[in-house]
């Protein structure tokens, strides 16, 4: 799972991704070449901690994102679309978090010469529209033209494309994101090809100054959250020791830095949850998509569970954590046997019987 850190200049996308790693590395333009910088954070969960602390393994191993910091967008892609290095990074990404500056600072002049959340909104939405619009109107010169040939594909196959990408291209000239675009399951298979930017689920996070309120800004779409977070203050936060850093945040009266809810949040925006696996050796949280089965979880596990798999023991965390244990859930008949088709549930705790 790969979110990219996006933004237009000086919004402070590098100190987010700093806060969020723990990093020290700018990103920017060298030598013409665009530097990307990635680093793989935790994702925070307490339920994590409590397991650990219930079965004491040897490791434990949180679920994990991806982030990385991506610099050359600057709101000029033009008619030409974003191109090269650039285009290719960001088409690779599952997601992005899009920085948004709302704190004044002389000494870090704002590009557009002032502080506009709304207004930079809406550039950068400009920038991922066109871009889209471009390749879409492309696709659909191919499909045309594919459609007089005949003589390759089915008509009826080609027929479909045509449908479905002039929905695209006419949602996209009213620049509207593609995420606004309800698409069915049998489309979304034609789609897996294409890195439609404004398709991409997108976190906006309003970066704003350590005693500024955060301002209200309009951005109502689909598979968008919006957050409002302090980049200066919790990059400072994540660059202490963890001693200190809980010193701080017991002296402020808060509960915990705001980039885990940061965290968090990437997280749920791309539909993704959480399933364990525990005992001595380790307790591990396992990564899987909204909606998946059993049989799909056993293979983020191992290819081998997935292959010999025949059933799956499984108990929800609250309901392991009220019992006691799996001893406990074991004595008293709680663990239940699902099968293949099983929808696993965020927190399940799963042991998968499998034979090969």
């Amino acid at each position: 799972m790969r979110l990219g850190i996006i933004g237009l200049p000086q919004t402070g996308k590098t100190t987010l991704f700093n806060a969020l790693t723990r990093g020290r590395q700018p990103t920017g333009v060298v030598s013409g070449k665009i530097e990307i910088h990635t680093g793989v954070v935790d994702v925070p969960d307490r339920r994590v901690d409590v397991l650990s602390n219930l079965f004491k393994p040897q490791k434990t191993i949180y679920a994990k994102v991806t982030y990385a910091d991506i610099a050359g967008l600057d709101g000029s892609a033009g008619k030409t679309g974003i191109s090269g290095v650039l285009l290719n990074q960001l088409t690779q990404m599952d997601g992005f978090i899009q920085v948004v500056r709302c704190f004044e600072d002389e000494s870090v002049p704002h590009p557009a010469g002032s502080v506009d959340p709304q207004r930079d909104l809406a550039t950068m939405e400009a920038e991922f529209v066109l871009n889209d619009l471009i390749a879409v109107e492309r696709k659909l010169e191919r499909l045309v033209e594919e459609r007089k040939k005949g003589g390759g594909r089915e008509k009826a196959v080609v027929e479909r494309e045509l449908a479905l990408f002039e929905r695209f291209q006419e949602a996209l000239a009213a620049e509207t994101p593609l995420r606004d675009v309800e698409i069915s399951q049998e489309e979304e298979k034609t789609l897996s090809g294409y890195g439609f930017l404004s398709r991409k689920p997108m976190l906006i996070v309003l970066n704003i100054a350590e005693n500024q309120e955060a301002p209200a800004v309009a951005y109502a779409h689909q598979h968008t959250k919006i957050v409002a977070l302090k980049g200066k203050l919790e990059m400072d936060i994540a660059q202490l020791s963890a001693e200190d850093a809980a010193v701080f945040l017991q002296e402020y009266g808060i509960e915990e830095p705001s980039l885990n809810r940061v965290i968090r949040l990437s997280y749920d925006l791309l539909g993704l949850q959480s399933f364990f696996t525990v005992g001595p050796d380790e307790v591990r949280a396992w990564t899987v998509r909204r909606g998946a089965s059993a049989h799909e979880a056993a293979g983020e596990i191992h290819s081998d569970l997935q292959k010999g798999f025949i059933r799956a023991e499984v108990i929800g965390y609250e309901e392991l954590i009220a019992l006691g244990g799996l001893n406990e859930a074991k004595a008293k008949g709680k663990l239940r046997l699902e099968g293949k088709e099983y929808l696993v549930k965020d927190g399940d705790i799963m042991h998968v019987r499998f034979n090969l």
